[in-house]
């Protein structure tokens, strides 16, 4: 089913280009700018089963990106420039802010040199727990767990489900069967108990994957003092926050901030959501995240900004720059604007 529906997004953005429909669209749709969202960005893998991939783009797909913006005369700004352009009304030039999410030691190694290149800024929002080396990247965990076995054996309520696991084409139905079941659990902690039950049964560490992949707090310390990089927050635990008590999801947002604070030494004025979706973050969230004294929160629906989002400050849209589509004949589809405009059903500020 998700190679499905790759293939048709697929198609749609190949539709849009060969047209030349994004052209047309283009002055209706781009708005003032787009804020672009990343997660790792590092060499490709050969690995046969890479059900995270769509997480990850490569160096060279990020130097396109960037040579595209530039190409469009399309201003790379922080953050903070976005909150002073929305909150001024300064919609003279159009812009992009660059994000990616989680934290990951790749932002430093991979992605800085890129951005260095192009004396571009960008922020990374980090879940508090995984630069404690305590968090759990369980999309990561779950792949690696899937990877390690032929046989998939988990205990749903009354029912033992049993999912074969022997290639790499049925791994990647046992993932999408497994991340679909753990995204849907009700309860705040729903998600992590059955992880960590999952866990144990196969030997699995389920925290090793943040202490390897993401950057520690002495690390961040001295990322944070790069001139191009803003540190922001995304929560602690990574956690659903619409899963979770309103008094909790305050919790997960004010004190991942004051932890980055903290130990960083240096003020977080910016949110993203986990997951980001409509599902994961909606106007109790956007509340939440003023409660909490941020300047903005990003979510990962699809949209471009218009100047309507001024009003709408922590519920902003990004577009994501999707490791299945790493084509350079995209970028220009994505920063016209064309392709969220079908996604939203032409609607240009969703935050409901």
């Amino acid at each position: 089913m998700k190679q499905f529906r790759h293939n048709i997004i697929r198609a749609g953005l190949d539709a849009l280009y060969f047209t030349g429909a994004y052209h047309v669209l283009r002055p209706i749709f781009s708005g003032i700018g787009a804020i672009l969202m990343l997660h790792n960005v590092r060499p490709p893998r050969d690995d046969a089963f890479q059900p995270n991939r769509h997480l990850e783009v490569t160096p060279e797909f990020l130097r396109a990106t960037l040579r595209h913006l530039r190409a469009q005369d399309i201003d790379i700004i922080t953050m903070d420039e976005l909150h002073r352009r929305l909150t001024t009304r300064a919609f003279g030039r159009r812009f992009a802010c660059i994000t990616l999410d989680d934290g990951y030691r790749d932002n430093r190694d991979c992605a800085l040199p890129v951005f260095e290149e192009f004396q571009a800024p960008f922020t990374v929002y980090v879940a508090s727990d995984f630069a404690q080396g305590a968090g759990r990247l369980w999309w990561i965990t779950l792949e690696r767990l899937i990877a390690s076995t032929d046989t998939i054996e988990v205990q749903i309520g009354d029912a033992e489900i049993r999912l074969d696991a022997q290639t790499p084409d049925a791994k990647q139905d046992a993932f999408d069967r497994m991340h679909a079941l753990l995204r849907g659990l009700p309860g705040g902690d729903d998600l992590t108990r059955m992880m960590s039950t999952l866990c144990a049964r196969y030997g699995i560490d389920d925290t090793a994957a943040s202490r390897e992949l993401c950057l520690s707090w002495d690390e961040l310390r001295a990322f944070a003092g790069h001139p191009l990089v803003t540190i922001g927050a995304h929560t602690i635990t990574h956690c659903i926050l619409s899963n979770q008590r309103e008094a909790l999801a305050l919790h997960e947002l004010s004190i991942s901030r004051a932890r980055i604070e903290a130990n960083l030494g240096r003020e977080v004025a910016h949110l993203a959501y986990p997951y980001g979706d409509r599902a994961a973050a909606g106007p109790r969230e956007y509340d939440l995240a003023r409660r909490a004294g941020f300047k903005t929160a990003v979510t990962t629906r699809p949209g471009m900004l218009f100047p309507g989002f001024a009003d709408h400050l922590t519920a902003l849209p990004r577009v994501s720059l999707n490791g299945n589509y790493q084509d350079d004949r995209i970028l220009p589809v994505l920063t016209s604007g064309a392709a969220t405009a079908m996604w939203n059903g032409f609607r240009r500020v969703d935050a409901a």
